[in-house]
């Protein structure tokens, strides 16, 4: 059975860093990782993602420059480093993973297999 399972969430202040981590169990393969967030009242949007070969990354405009997606194949493992945050980042952050390839960036939810619970972000001004 697949789990992914999110951490790091918090309260932080605007200015500040956070850094999610996310792992996953119990999946054959990998093909990307990504994060997505969802704020009240609003639909889930995606943040960023990885591929899990070669690295590669992706980032929605709201945050690129901001935060940094990073991964550990060796324990299914990525985390996102989230500087200079803003209340408008404030959202639960969810992490998904894909375990087939595509010819294309995956940025829509039903791109991706498998979720995690997803962890609060909370920014305040």
């Amino acid at each position: 059975q697949v789990h992914v399972v999110e951490s790091g969430g918090g309260l932080v202040q605007a200015g500040d860093s956070l850094r999610l981590s996310c792992a996953a169990s119990g999946i054959k393969s990998i093909d990307v990782m990504a994060w997505f967030r969802q704020a009240p009242g609003k639909g889930r949007e995606f943040v960023a993602r990885i591929a899990w070969t070669f690295s590669g990354t992706y980032y929605d405009d709201s945050v690129k420059g901001r935060f940094i997606l990073s991964r550990d194949k060796a324990e299914n493992t990525v985390y996102l480093q989230m500087n200079d945050l803003k209340p408008s980042d404030t959202a639960v952050y969810y992490c998904a993973v894909r375990d087939r390839p595509t010819a294309y960036i995956e940025t829509n939810v039903e791109d991706y297999d498998y979720w995690g619970q997803g962890t609060q972000v909370t920014v305040s001004s």
